[in-house]
């Protein structure tokens, strides 16, 4: 009887590696900030006045955050200290999901749009909210003919 060397479902393997592939190349910073998985998870949006950013970061000193504003790029950095301590020979750690170290999040906003000098942050509750003002447009005004 013939027998294969390969999975019975070259394709379903196939697909699933170029899925892989495709989310390591189409992560980038833009307004949409860095693709799954970066850290802090980001969610960006506007309103007329302002454009909103929330940054997920829970268990963070505020302290130990940095957040920047040039030329229209938005960089948040910091650390994590690691809440396992592996210095005990008898301590051992079996899952360690929760991120810990140095990280930064950059994303890029219309430089011609923002105000720099209209920048807040305020962090609560693990959510660091971001609120940068956008520049003021002239506004058509009717002039009046003597």
């Amino acid at each position: 009887m013939y027998r294969s060397l390969f999975p019975r479902d070259v394709f379903a393997e196939m697909d699933r590696l170029q899925r892989e592939m495709q989310e390591v190349f189409e992560t980038g910073p833009s307004i949409r900030g860095v693709g799954r998985g970066g850290f802090p998870a980001v969610n960006v949006g506007g309103t007329p006045q302002s454009l909103e950013l929330y940054a997920f970061a829970p268990g963070l000193d505020p302290a130990s955050i940095e957040v920047n504003l040039e030329r229209g790029v938005l960089t948040i950095a910091g650390e994590r200290a690691p809440e396992l301590s592996t210095q005990d020979e008898k301590t051992s750690v079996h899952i360690n999901e929760r991120f810990a170290g140095r990280f930064r999040r950059v994303v890029s906003l219309p430089e011609d749009d923002v105000n720099p000098s209209g920048v807040s942050a305020q962090y609560r509750d693990g959510v660091l909210h971001i609120s940068v003002k956008r520049r003021e447009t002239p506004q058509p005004r009717r002039i009046a003919i003597q």
